[in-house]
């Protein structure tokens, strides 16, 4: 019966060995919990923790490791490593001898047989022990090994899959995690701490020392301070594990790329100096905003013609963020003044504005479902007629939302989404507020939708890891992206609120806009060069407003450094005008000193001289039809007043007259109205109609007071 049970063994582990792996299959088959993301010439980047059950760094060549930990490692547990073929019969001899007196013995097991259970599921030891049929299959294999790998393969492939405390799987996880040292660092001390700890991976530090002071007084050499051993040992099992050496540059990028299976290194599109400085770029910024309640902030920078990504910092870190591992490329938030370059291009592609068509910066009442929007500018002033170059330019709020309102809240919606933005709700959602940046949007596809500004009105997805790449796609007119490019790199332009010499200004070609959401939560600054689009947000994770922190003193700084070292050496050179514009003079009538100058404009839309008669609106621009107005009783009717704008000419109202003129204001009372305004020989130019809801609203003349009834 026995010799039956031993030969079936014997043709188990037969089988085994026929399945046997290549040393070079073990080694390409190495799974470690940590991968690590290389730049685009190979440099690591960051290593990042994908397995939580154990802990595996990646594969270390022999060469590598310290000659006094191979040393340690053959005395502990395989002094005859190179003489035996697999099998140390004489280790085994004195096993079993020591068995039969019940002595302590070193045991049979050499370095072969135990990588044999390392690489083969079926030779794995469990918790109650191997089996005899194990063991002879561990035999056979150890055997097989021999046959086939070389003494060294054998001996690195131990060292790299040998489990060892707790988690840790192999030694340069153990050295790492224990030590903070590589393999070949390990001094005497520490290579007898982890050759003992072979035998009993998870004992108390006592019996670890002890064990590995035995081995010390085995070399000759060596006079081990035991009760430092057992010190060494308790600190270093007590030692909270450590980050992994390297300076962590993308965590956020990172997670993106490095997935659960695949090669232990990927190598992505990041540039690992640019990554470098704007990393240090956003952290200087931030510290200098201390005090202002700012600790958050952003960083992505694309490559305009592959759409690669050259930089991704998703947060400023864990020194001075409480929220590091929130990515900031890919949060969503209120994007303020940097969809204005949106409104305008569209505005200018549908031929209802030009460069130099003249936009009123004054006091506005926008009816919209929900009542009466009041929009303000950034400084709550108003400058009256200006240019559209110079209203972008220098991001007032007012002339963008009558812009917007030309084109409707769902037009501009659907040419945003165009332009990959993926607005969560549909133009209605947001009103006349979408042109002023109210819908949620994160900075990736932001700076991606910059890009395809930069691009001509072309939009192409960006490079990422994993990621089916859609096919590059027009979502503009060349001609009008040209023009919206060209005032956002105009320094004249934008010096009524920037000034000249701001931050926005580069040494080369740069089309740039800065935004700021409402209560000062989120601040931004996208621009591009002829080469880069660079994206930056600074704020606070969670939503908490700054103090006294915009666009251009936040994120721009961080824009401005990241272009300059972008373009050290090579200035931006800017990009040549499409076929469709026409440059030509432009001189102005009635605004606040605009002098002559050279304007580009969509061919047919020239216009030689910009006066407000020229420019004057068609039609009625205020209400729109089907407007719904709420009045509110707890506000003095003096405020509620309804302003009817558009083209001079006579007002009616519910057939009655009104007024005349460029504009009548009136106070409302509630029901469904018919506004029509009438030219100079009474002919009906529009009409329209729009329904008042809420209190009457009554005059109180004696008193001078108004009261709602």
């Amino acid at each position: 019966m026995k010799q039956r049970l031993l030969g079936l063994a014997l043709l188990i582990a037969a089988g085994l060995a026929q399945a046997l792996p290549t040393f070079e299959q073990v080694r390409a088959g190495h799974k470690t919990s940590d991968k690590v993301l290389l730049d685009r010439r190979g440099e690591p980047l960051q290593l990042l923790r994908l397995d939580k059950r154990q802990r595996a760094l990646p594969w270390v060549p022999l060469a590598q490791y310290s000659p006094a930990l191979l040393h340690a490692l053959l005395l502990s547990e395989d002094r005859r490593f190179y003489e035996h073929s697999g099998v140390d019969w004489g280790a085994v001899a004195a096993s079993a001898w020591g068995n039969l007196w019940n002595q302590r013995t070193r045991g049979a097991s050499t370095l072969t047989m135990q990588l044999a259970g390392l690489i083969d599921d079926e030779l794995t030891r469990p918790q109650q022990g191997r089996s005899g049929a194990q063991k002879l299959g561990q035999a056979w294999t150890a055997r097989k090994l021999e046959g086939t790998w070389s003494k060294a393969e054998i001996l690195e492939a131990y060292l790299n899959r040998v489990p060892l405390r707790g988690e840790l799987v192999g030694v340069p996880a153990a050295a790492r995690l224990l030590f903070d040292k590589s393999p070949a660092a390990l001094d005497a001390s520490e290579s007898a701490l982890l050759a003992a700890l072979l035998r009993a991976p998870n004992a108390r530090p006592a019996l670890v020392a002890q064990r590995a002071c035995e081995l010390l007084n085995l070399q000759p050499a060596r006079k081990p301070d035991c009760p430092g051993l057992e010190m060494q040992a308790a600190a270093a099992f007590a030692r909270r594990p450590l980050p992994l050496p390297g300076e962590h540059l993308a965590p956020h990028y990172a997670r993106l790329a490095l997935k659960a299976d695949g090669p232990n290194s990927q190598r992505s599109t990041l540039d690992a100096r640019l990554q470098r400085v704007a990393v240090q770029v956003l952290k200087q910024q931030l510290i200098e905003l201390q005090g202002r309640n700012v600790e958050d902030g952003a960083v992505i920078v694309l490559d305009n013609a592959t759409g690669e990504v050259l930089a991704w910092v998703g947060s400023s870190g864990a020194e001075l963020s409480s929220a590091a591992e929130v990515d900031g490329v890919l949060a969503r938030r209120q994007p303020g003044s940097t969809l204005k370059p949106f409104v305008y291009q569209l505005a200018l592609e549908k031929k209802l504005i030009t460069a130099a068509s003249l936009l009123d910066d004054s006091p506005a009442q926008i009816s919209t479902d929900a009542g009466l929007y009041l929009p303000q500018n950034y400084d709550r002033g108003y400058r009256g007629w200006l240019s559209a170059r110079s209203a972008l330019g220098n991001s007032l709020n007012i002339p963008a939302v009558r812009v917007g309102t030309m084109l409707g809240a769902d037009m501009l919606a659907a040419r945003l989404n165009d332009f990959g933005l993926g607005l969560e709700q549909g133009g209605s959602y947001y009103g006349a507020s979408l042109a002023l940046g109210s819908a949620e949007v994160n900075l990736l596809s932001l700076t991606n939708a910059y890009r395809a500004l930069a691009n001509g009105g072309v939009w192409s997805a960006v490079r990422l890891p994993a990621r089916e790449l859609k096919p590059a796609r027009r979502v503009a007119d060349a001609a009008s992206t040209f023009i919206v490019a060209d005032i956002l790199a105009d320094n004249n332009a934008r010096a009524l609120t920037f000034g000249m010499g701001s931050v926005l200004s580069t040494s080369g070609f740069a089309a740039v806009k800065t935004g700021t959401s409402k209560d000062m939560r989120d601040n931004w600054c996208l621009g591009f060069s002829d080469r880069y689009t660079v994206g930056v947000w600074v704020g606070n994770a969670g939503g908490e407003a700054m103090h006294d922190v915009s666009g251009v003193s936040g994120a721009a700084p961080v824009w401005h450094q990241l272009m300059h070292y972008l373009h050290q050496g090579r200035p931006s050179r800017p990009p040549k005008a499409p076929a469709g514009l026409t440059q030509q003079l432009a001189r102005f009538d009635g605004t606040q000193g605009e002098p002559p100058r050279q304007e580009w404009f969509v061919r047919g839309t020239e216009l030689a001289r910009v006066s407000l008669m020229a420019n004057a609106p068609r039609g009625i621009t205020n209400p729109r039809d089907g407007a719904i107005y709420a009045l509110d009783p707890d506000m003095p009717p003096a405020a509620q007043r309804i302003v009817f704008e558009g083209e001079a000419g006579q007002w009616q109202l519910d057939g009655k007259p009104l007024g005349r003129g460029t504009s009548v204001r009136w106070a409302p009372t509630p029901g469904r109205h018919q506004l029509a305004l009438l030219d100079a020989r009474g002919q009906v130019l529009q009409k329209l109609g729009f329904e008042v809801r809420g209190a009457i609203l009554v005059a109180r003349a004696q008193t001078g007071k108004e009261k709602a009834r």
